[in-house]
Parts: structure tokens; C-alpha cells; sequence
């Protein structure tokens, strides 16, 4: 089984959302996609990948993030070891946790790999499915963050900032 492609329906789902700022609360994922589209981050806190990646997530999270669009980031580990992992590398967008014991929606998302990230549009079909660090996927997700707000394109990678082209997940 591979990751959902673009063109795929997004299976709906809800996941527990203890650092989305609501004490207690739940992620609905057709509730997030009547605002606007959702970047759908996988990680999981020992991946290096993913500890590369998860900085310039948040970078477009406070480009773009807001009322018409989300970013959150779906954990396949406990609570805290994902906290020390958000705290780590200063992630402020929402992070939900997927089980351990059984990845729900990780398998019905179809991952192998981590990160694995959709965007996903408020009909629910899958814009962009990319596994591991691809930078063009990166820039696209920018560009098409930037449409969905009716803002202007943001520099999303810094001089000094090592950005490779690909890294496998």
C-alpha cells in the first residue's frame, strides 16, 4: 500500500487535538474543511526527516495559518513525547495524536513513511501527497497557501537555510 495520490478522497477523520490550544479537545477533519484547505502533516519525533522538516511547516503556518487555512500535525507517538518534540522545534501549529497501537488514520491515509503530508481541499480531494522532504512539493504547498489566503507569495526558505531538493522519508 502506497499514500493516497493526488486525486484521492481524503478519509474523513477525528483524532484527539491536545496542543491545538483546547484543553480536552477533538479534531474533525470536515469540520476544519468548511473554513478552508488542511495540510495534513504525519511525523514521528525520531525521524530526522521530519525534525528537518517540521521548522519550515511552521514557518508556513505563520505565513498562512488562520481562518482559511490549517496546518496540523498528526503524531504516531504519546503525548509527551510529541510535546517534547513541539517544544523542541518550536511548532505552534495544532498536533493531533494518532494511536499507537493501531495508526487509524495513518493506514487509511496509506503511509510507509513519515513525514508523509497532504493538502487537502475543502471538497476533500488530496491537492498535493508527498512523502519525505520534497522541496518543489514544499514550494507548491506555499503557492497554493498563498492563493487560498488571497495574499501575496511569502519567502518560505531563508538564506543559510539548508534546503535540499529531496530527502526520502
Amino acid at each position: 500500500m502506497t499514500a493516497l495520490r493526488e486525486g484521492s478522497k481524503a478519509p474523513d477523520f477525528s483524532l484527539p487535538a491536545p496542543f491545538s490550544g483546547k484543553e480536552g479537545g477533538t479534531f474533525f477533519l470536515r469540520d476544519a474543511l468548511q473554513s478552508g484547505p488542511v495540510a495534513a502533516v504525519f511525523f514521528k519525533v525520531s525521524c530526522p526527516i521530519c525534525q528537518y522538516a517540521f521548522p519550515f511547516f511552521e514557518r508556513l503556518r505563520k505565513a498562512y495559518g488562520g481562518e482559511k487555512v490549517a496546518i496540523v500535525g498528526i503524531s504516531q507517538d504519546d503525548k509527551p513525547s510529541t510535546a517534547a518534540f513541539l517544544k523542541e522545534y518550536g511548532v505552534t501549529f495544532p498536533a493531533l495524536l494518532d494511536d499507537p497501537a493501531g495508526y487509524v488514520v495513518s493506514n487509511a491515509y496509506g503511509l510507509t513513511n513519515v513525514p508523509t503530508w497532504f493538502l487537502i481541499a475543502q471538497d476533500s480531494e488530496i491537492k498535493i501527497s508527498s512523502v519525505g522532504w520534497v522541496r518543489a512539493d514544499v514550494e507548491d504547498l506555499n503557492r497554493r497557501l498563498a492563493d487560498a489566503n488571497h495574499t501575496a507569495l511569502r519567502r518560505l526558505f531563508r538564506p543559510g537555510d539548508d534546503v535540499r531538493d529531496h530527502r526520502p522519508g
